[in-house]
């Protein structure tokens, strides 16, 4: 059970991710932080699907962490849950084009390794 809902936050963790960055690749810079802009930015990205489907995925990871919270430790919940570092460096790479350096790949591949020790 543990590494099933482990799977579900990853999952809906990186898609979530991975849909906030497309939106905001779409959207452009946020250049003007004052209140009324910061309002009209609020809902113009409220009314975007991209976000709303983030924000749904998200409410599923968050439920999805809480009930793993109910059957396991903290300290094994939050480093088990990196897995999804690695899945957005990927869909990073080949879903939004994004270069991803050899140091970002050796980081994501050091995440990995400690799930992986996590599973003894």
């Amino acid at each position: 059970m543990r590494w099933l809902l482990v799977a579900v936050i990853a999952a809906a963790t990186t898609v979530s991710d991975v849909l906030q960055a497309a939106a905001m690749k779409r959207h452009g810079e946020i250049r003007d932080f004052r209140p009324g802009a910061l309002g009209r930015l609020l809902a113009i990205l409220a009314r975007n699907k991209l976000v709303v489907a983030s924000v749904a995925a998200m409410t599923v990871s968050f439920f999805a962490f809480i009930a793993l919270l109910s059957v396991a430790d903290l300290s094994f919940a939050v480093p088990a849950t990196a897995a999804s570092y690695v899945l957005e460096t990927v869909l990073a790479k080949y879903l939004l084009k994004e270069p991803v350096t050899l140091g970002r790949w050796a980081g994501a591949s050091l995440v990995a390794c400690g799930v992986a020790l996590l599973s003894r």
